[in-house]
């Protein structure tokens, strides 16, 4: 509690008149939908409520694809008010459908041009790595594939656990980017088709991922930085994270109020709150995110973010927009739980 308290205290100092002005009668209650896990939903809605308690905030933790999903169905009756934590390429696509409403932060010149959508309808608040995430019960660090190509090994067979891509912006990044590496989109398809064979399952939600890895059901994943340390330190659980040598895709991560929102007013106030640079280095320190604001004194980040060798890998995202849907769709069609009859197949036709 005095974590939360000590939050608000300095959050309330650049916010105060913002929430002065949105002050309102009655017990409001504003909706978030959310990948970004219980215990940072749990630490600002209480941060919050705090500083405004006529507002109850609600918030449902789910899969940054699964958020979309969500959005567009209650497209003509919104039950959400702000979409905290999406994909720069699914933001995107929300956007060009009308999803989105035009919001400029008080911070909008602190982040760089690739991190912002042109017409304000989104705002990066993170930017994260992807990495290969290992039990270190049961992989010693010099045991751990160091790239992309090493997880397709025989000897990784039946100890991959995946988050079920098609409801995670975080597979769907890097399952696009992988495909992205290959000559062909053809050829991507066959090293998914590779992977495959090793997967001993593929999750229904990070939850389950987090685990079955725990349990020693596999031995390592394809997963974000975040998440994997936030999962160590808060439920000690045994994981490490690896950043593949040949780069990885760096996902920017961002922020959206939701058109037509039933509490635009508290969706603003609230947008403001969790971005100040107080609340961006908290979530730095406490939760293993990297801010997209460039205005954030680099002394005031943890060391690991300093030090952090993070070599991106070169991904076109807006081909990753355009294209990414149907490259899932086929894979989940064609090759998920069928990676050896795949292969087969091409064997065969060629």
């Amino acid at each position: 509690m005095h974590r939360m308290t000590r939050l608000a205290s300095l959050i309330a100092i650049a916010l105060g008149p913002l929430l002065s002005a949105c002050g309102t009668d009655g017990r409001q209650t504003l909706v978030i939908y959310s990948p970004h896990g219980k215990e940072m939903l749990q630490e600002y809605e209480a941060a919050f409520e705090a500083l405004q308690p006529e507002v109850d905030v609600q918030w449902i933790d789910m899969g940054g694809q699964d958020v979309y999903d969500r959005v567009r169905t209650e497209r003509n009756n919104p039950q959400a008010s702000l979409w905290w934590g999406g994909a720069s390429t699914t933001l995107d696509r929300a956007a060009d459908e009308g999803l989105l409403e035009a919001y400029r932060p008080s911070w909008s010149e602190a982040v760089p041009e690739h991190a912002r959508h042109p017409a304000h309808f989104w705002y990066g608040t993170y930017f994260t790595p992807e990495v290969i995430t290992y039990n270190t019960r049961t992989l010693d660090s010099t045991e751990v594939p160091r790239s992309w190509d090493e997880l397709l090994d025989d000897r990784w067979h039946d100890r991959i656990l995946i988050r079920y891509p098609l409801a995670s912006a975080t597979m769907r990044t890097i399952f696009g980017a992988l495909i992205m590496r290959q000559p062909s989109v053809e050829a991507g398809y066959e090293w998914l088709a590779k992977l495959d064979r090793n997967v001993k399952t593929y999750t229904a939600d990070p939850t389950q991922l987090y685990l079955r890895l725990a349990r020693e059901e596999g031995d390592l994943s394809l997963w974000n930085m975040p998440d994997t340390y936030i999962q160590a330190d808060v439920n000690g659980y045994p994981f490490e994270a690896v950043i593949p040598e040949e780069g990885t895709p760096v996902l920017t991560d961002g922020i959206a109020i939701v058109a037509n929102a039933p509490s635009p007013g508290a969706a603003r106030t609230f947008y403001e709150f969790i971005t100040t640079d107080s609340a961006l280095v908290h979530q730095a320190h406490s939760y293993y995110r990297i801010p997209a604001r460039a205005d954030i004194a680099s002394e005031r980040l943890p060391d690991w973010i300093r030090r952090a060798a993070i070599n991106a890998m070169p991904v076109d995202w807006e081909r990753l927009a355009a294209e990414g849907a149907a490259w899932m769709q086929y894979w989940d069609e064609n090759i998920k739980g069928r990676g050896d009859r795949y292969l087969e197949r091409l064997k065969d036709e060629g």
